[in-house]
Parts: C-alpha cells; sequence; structure tokens
C-alpha cells in the first residue's frame, strides 16, 4: 500500500513540474512574440507582422484609433509606419505576463518608443500595452492589443 502512494505521490509531482514548466515555456513563447511584433513595426517587416496577429484580434492604439481583423491592423500600421522618412524604435519592458489557460494568456508591458515622423520631427512616448493572447495550432499570437500613452513628449528641432 505504501509503495502504491509513493509512486501516486510521485507522479502527482512529475505532472505539477510538467504543468509549470509548460507556463514557464508559454511565458517564454509570448515574450518572443511581442519581441517580434515591435520588431516587424519598426523594420516595416508587414507579412512577417501578420504572423504575430489572430485572424480576428482587435486592436485599439490611442483614443478612437480602432481596428477589427487582422487585415486591418496591419493597414493601419502600414500605413501610418509604413514610409520612408518614418523611423520608430520600439521598446517593452516589466512584462506581467498571466497565463489563464493552455490556449489563454494576457500581459501587460511596459512601453517607450520614439517615432521620427520625419527631418526635425520627433516624438517619445511612454505608456503601456494590454495584450489578450491565444495558441493557435501550438503557437501563441496576439488575439487582442491596447495601447495607451501616458505621456506624449513632441520635439521639433528649428535648425
Amino acid at each position: 500500500m505504501m509503495e502504491i502512494e509513493k509512486e501516486e505521490s510521485v507522479e502527482l509531482k512529475l505532472e505539477e513540474l510538467e504543468r509549470r514548466i509548460r507556463i514557464l515555456e508559454d511565458i517564454e513563447a509570448i515574450k518572443r512574440l511581442k519581441a517580434k511584433y515591435w520588431r516587424c513595426c519598426d523594420k516595416k517587416l508587414w507579412d512577417e507582422l501578420e504572423e504575430c496577429f489572430t485572424e480576428d484580434a482587435i486592436a485599439d492604439y490611442f483614443p478612437n484609433l480602432h481596428f477589427e481583423g487582422r487585415d486591418a491592423i496591419i493597414k493601419f500600421l502600414k500605413e501610418s509606419l509604413g514610409p520612408d522618412y518614418m523611423i520608430t524604435a520600439h521598446g517593452g519592458h516589466n512584462a506581467e505576463i498571466e497565463i489563464i489557460s493552455e490556449t489563454e494568456a494576457r500581459g501587460i508591458w511596459a512601453l517607450n518608443d520614439l517615432v521620427i515622423i520625419q527631418p526635425g520631427i520627433r516624438m517619445r512616448g511612454y505608456g503601456h500595452y494590454e495584450d489578450e493572447y491565444v495558441k493557435e495550432n501550438g503557437r501563441w499570437k496576439i488575439k487582442r492589443i491596447k495601447q495607451t500613452r501616458i505621456i506624449e513628449e513632441w520635439i521639433m528641432d528649428r535648425r
């Protein structure tokens, strides 16, 4: 009887360890996904950026910029960040990721970015992203993205 209890105890401990490792792997995968999102925005890699979103994703950027569907989100980002004179550098940190289930998660990220709109006009922004993620076919994707700004600092060179 004691042997059976020990085997069950070891089996339960292994299951718990596997569950915890899976959560850590999921958190790391979501961190990589968000890094890919920012890299693709900054390098204007629109086709690769599509891979970050679910087909029915929803995005809220700043007040009054709401987009439904991956195609609409990519179109907006491409049109607003795509011109050659537009240069962006996004940085995110302080990730707060919560795994809700094997296929759902939430994350909050601190954001700081620099946007060079044209020579002589720059904007620095600070705020947060609040994201919802789903796992599709074994890969995490952004289901909902919401960006809020705390500070926008506009810099205009008068040269």
